[in-house]
């Protein structure tokens, strides 16, 4: 009983470990979406602070509605993006666990 307790201890910082690794390299990677056929780009880190916005001269000339559009779908697959490789991330911390198959992460 014992050791499955040291073992349980040993997991969790072991698991401890890499989530601050994986929350150091969400901080430090950087995604790249757009819109309008590349007429707006946004990059984003994987904590979703954006980092730059790029906006092509030709669309300061638009209606201002389809410059908010344009913004709002670059955000959102900048978003997306990062959703998925996060997902992708987590999967591939997790596969070495023996977690129950409909076991639901926090997050």
């Amino acid at each position: 009983m014992e050791n499955m307790f040291g073992d349980l201890m040993n997991q969790a910082k072991k698991i401890q470990e890499e989530m601050e690794k994986a929350q150091k390299a969400l901080k430090d990677a950087e995604y790249h979406g757009e819109s309008g056929a590349g007429l707006v780009k946004i990059i984003m880190n994987g904590t979703y602070d954006i980092k730059k916005v790029s906006i092509d001269d030709s669309l300061l000339k638009e209606d201002k509605s389809l410059l908010e559009d344009l913004i709002a779908a670059a955000v959102n697959d900048t978003v997306r993006k990062i959703e998925e490789a996060n997902k992708n991330r987590l999967s591939g911390m997790v596969s070495g666990m023996d977690l129950p198959k409909d076991f639901k992460m926090p997050f």
